[in-house]
Parts: structure tokens; sequence; C-alpha cells
């Protein structure tokens, strides 16, 4: 039996936020955070908010973007989970509001599947403050979701989600499994179960739960 599993980047399999890391080299740091707060609440626009906090990133050098990336904290168990869930027969993708020069190297490492998420523009080395891509909005990752169950012949019923913002209630929409990760009040209401530690192998116990329920 095909199975999906749906892993947010950002304070999920990554502990922290790489927007935050990257406001930290230019001094916008704490306006970035309380932008990044809101959003993951619900308070603020997806959208409006990931432009607003990309446009204090002009003038970042893409080398420096690199290197922040190639050192992110993983968060705890994200090894170990990913390879969990595949010995089970797990597909597993990350969906990420934020961006490929974070999740790419990241997910390699972890060995997840597939990345979908967001692109930094730069000229001559150097950020813009522009950003483009798929998951950019507040509806994306559902729509994203529906479209990999329709390629993968995968149901609801064989679906995990995990995240922990407000960007993720599109894709919890799609899924019998939601795991709410150390998450903003508006996702745990939408979630099956919620995780309130920093440990992502206690998705791992969620899951033998489950299939113990259903044997």
């Amino acid at each position: 039996m095909r199975k999906l599993a749906v892993f947010d980047f950002d304070s999920t399999l990554m502990d922290g936020e790489t927007i935050d890391f990257f406001a930290d080299e230019l001094g916008f740091k704490d306006k970035v955070v309380e932008i990044t707060t809101r959003a993951m609440a619900g308070e603020l626009d997806f959208y409006a908010s990931l432009v607003e906090r990309v446009s204090l990133l002009k003038g970042l050098p893409q080398s420096r973007v690199e290197e922040i990336c190639s050192s992110l904290p993983m968060m705890n168990g994200a090894f170990e989970v990913v390879q969990g869930l595949k010995k089970q027969g797990y597909t597993v993708v990350c969906f990420s509001g934020g961006f490929r020069d974070a999740t790419k190297s990241a997910c390699e490492k972890l060995g997840i599947d597939a990345d979908f998420s967001n692109f930094l523009h730069s000229q001559d080395g150097i950020l813009t403050g522009a950003v483009g891509g798929e998951m950019m909005y507040s509806e994306a990752k559902g729509d994203m979701i529906t479209r990999l169950q329709a390629l993968l012949n995968i149901g609801r019923e064989n679906t995990l989600v995990v995240g922990d913002g407000a960007n993720d209630l599109s894709m919890f929409k799609h899924a019998d499994t939601r795991v709410a990760f150390c998450a903003k009040p508006i996702l745990r209401e939408a979630a099956t179960h919620c995780v309130d530690i920093k440990d992502l192998r206690e998705i791992l116990k969620i899951i033998k739960t489950k299939d113990l329920n259903n044997d």
C-alpha cells in the first residue's frame, strides 16, 4: 500500500526559521521574527508577509545565503523519522513556504524524496529582495498535496502531514493523519495529533499506534 508523508520545513524539519537566520545578518531579525510569528499564527496574509520579509533581505550576498543554509540546525529526530517512514513504505516530501536554498541540501541529507519551496531572486550575486515560487500563498500546500496524491494514486486515508503554522492548514484539509508539531493554536485545532516536544521521532509512535488500531 502506497503512503505519503508531507513535512513543513521551517520549525518542523529544521529547528528555526530560515529567514530569521538571513535577517540576523542584516540587523532586521527582530522585525522579521515579529512578522513571521504573526503570519504563522494566522494573523497576517502569508503571501503579503512573505513578500514584506524578503524585501528586507535586499543586499545580502548569495554566497552568505548558501553558507547559512549549509549549517541550518535540523530538528531532533529529523533523520530518524524520515528513514523510519520510508521503511514503512512512505514517500516523504517537504513543502516549504521558505526557500529552496535551504530545503534542497537539507532534504538531500535527510533522504527526502522531493522538496517544493520558493526561490530568492539575486542579481550579480546579491539578493534583490524579490521572491517567487509555488509555495508563496496560503492555499499553496493544499493545492500541491492534492496534485501529488493524484500523481501517486494515494488517498487522504494514507496521507500523513506534519507542520507548525497557519500556512500548513491547507494541506491538513487533505490528510486523515494530521500532526501539529510544537504548533500554533490555529493548527492544533485542525490536527488529529499534537506533539509538544522537539523530537520528530514522536511521529513514529503515532504511526505505530495508528497501524495497530487498523489491524
